[in-house]
């Protein structure tokens, strides 16, 4: 069977793996070609981390990276109570990531992202 694989990752599980499970989750799953949508998106730091792993695996030949792009969270700028409890951050609720070579972004808006994929 030809085509993409498009795995919809849900927040629970999400929330029972640790940073680096989630980032090893996703660079497994990416390095196979495949398509994940997380229902709830990655911390900052997670995502910078998941980047620069990214970036120590591309080869010339080989794994060609990722194509990431994330909704903010709904919530406006955070105040003043939010910073002083160290919520000043706030999350991602939705993030789509594949392999660079599959997945291009073709547009975000406030409610959508439009994305083409290809089957290589």
């Amino acid at each position: 069977m030809q085509g993409v694989q498009i795995d919809l990752i849900s927040s629970e599980k999400l929330e029972k793996l640790t940073s680096m499970e989630k980032i090893h989750l996703i660079l497994d799953h990416v390095r196979q070609g495949t398509i994940i949508i997380l229902e709830k998106g990655l911390s900052p730091d997670e995502q910078s981390t998941l980047i620069e792993m990214t970036m120590r695996e591309i080869l010339p030949d080989g794994f060609n990276g990722i194509e990431i792009e994330t909704y903010p969270s709904r919530e406006q700028s955070p105040g003043f109570l939010q910073k002083l409890l160290g919520k000043a951050t706030p999350e991602s609720r939705l993030t789509v990531i594949g392999p660079a070579n599959q997945l291009r972004l073709i547009r975000k808006e406030k409610d959508i992202l439009s994305a083409w994929v290809s089957t290589r």
